[in-house]
C-alpha cells in the first residue's frame, strides 16, 4: 500500500507542476481549482487498477469518485474558460502578495499533498479484500452518491438562474438555494462524509475522517463561505442581508419569516 501512495503522491506532484506551468503560461491561475477536482479522477482509477482488493468494492468507490470528480471538474473548467482572461478574485489576491510564480508553484504543490489526502477512501477500500460489502460501505456509498446529485443539482439551477434576464442582480433564492445559502457546499461536504463512512468497512478507514474535516474548514475558514459572502454583500447589497437573514447558511432548512 505505502508503495502505491507513494506512486500517488509522485504523480500528484508532477500533474500539478504541469498545471502550474500551464497556468503561469496562460496567467490564470484559476486552473487550480480544475486540476484540484481532477485529481481524484486521475488517482481513484489508479488505485483500482493496482490495489489487490475485492473487485466491487473497488470499482464502485472510484465510480463515485469518477462522478464526483469530472462532473465538478468540468464544470469549474467551463466557468473558467468562459471567463478568461479574467481570473477569479482570490488568484488575483494572492497575485498581489505572491509576485512571483515559483511562490504559486509551492501553492500548487499543496494541492498535490491535498489531492492525496482526499484519495485516501479509495485507496484504502482497493486494499480491502472483503468479498462482500458491509451495510456501513453501502450507507456511506449511497450518501455520497445522493450527494454528488444535489451538488450537481445546486450547480444546475444556479446557472439557470444566471442566465435568465431578470436575474440580473438578484439573489438567487430558488430550488435548493431557497433553502441554503451554499447548497452546493452543503452536499460537497456530504459527499466526503460518504466517503468517510465507506471507508470505515476497511482497515485504517478511520483515519480519512480527516476528508469532511478538511473540507469543512475550507468551506468555513478558507475559501468557500467568507470569501462567496462577502463578495455577495459587496455586489448585491441589502437583498443578499436580508437572504443572510432569512435563509439558513449551510444546511438545507425552512426560511426564517
Amino acid at each position: 500500500m505505502t508503495t502505491l501512495l507513494a506512486a500517488g503522491l509522485a504523480i500528484a506532484v508532477a500533474y500539478f507542476a504541469i498545471v502550474w506551468a500551464i497556468s503561469v503560461r496562460i496567467r490564470n491561475y484559476g486552473l487550480l481549482d480544475v486540476a484540484f477536482s481532477y485529481g481524484v479522477a486521475i488517482l481513484a482509477p489508479i488505485y483500482a487498477w493496482f490495489a489487490p482488493g475485492d473487485p466491487v468494492r473497488k470499482w464502485a468507490m472510484t465510480a463515485i469518485g469518477l462522478a464526483w470528480s469530472l462532473r465538478l471538474g468540468t464544470y469549474i473548467l467551463i466557468r473558467v474558460l468562459r471567463h478568461h482572461p479574467a481570473e477569479d478574485a482570490r488568484y488575483q489576491t494572492l497575485r498581489a502578495r505572491w509576485p512571483g510564480p515559483l511562490q504559486f508553484l509551492g501553492f500548487f504543490e499543496l494541492q498535490a499533498v491535498l489531492v492525496v489526502i482526499f484519495s485516501l477512501p479509495f485507496l484504502l477500500t482497493a486494499f480491502n479484500p472483503a468479498a462482500a460489502l458491509a451495510p456501513i460501505e453501502l450507507i456511506g456509498m449511497a450518501i455520497a452518491s445522493v450527494a454528488v446529485l444535489g451538488e450537481a443539482i445546486a450547480d444546475l439551477q444556479m446557472q439557470a438562474f444566471k442566465r435568465h434576464p431578470a436575474s440580473r442582480g438578484r439573489v438567487c433564492d430558488v430550488g435548493l438555494w431557497r433553502y441554503s445559502r451554499h447548497p452546493n457546499y452543503f452536499f460537497e461536504s456530504l459527499v466526503w462524509v460518504g466517503f468517510f463512512v465507506a471507508a470505515l468497512g476497511s482497515p485504517w478507514g478511520w483515519i480519512t475522517v480527516a476528508c469532511p474535516v478538511l473540507m469543512l474548514y475550507f468551506l468555513f475558514k478558507v475559501t468557500g463561505i467568507p470569501l462567496t459572502e462577502a463578495y455577495a454583500v459587496k455586489s448585491k447589497g441589502d437583498a443578499y442581508r436580508e437572504y443572510q437573514r432569512t435563509t439558513s447558511a449551510f444546511v438545507l432548512w425552512f426560511r426564517k419569516a
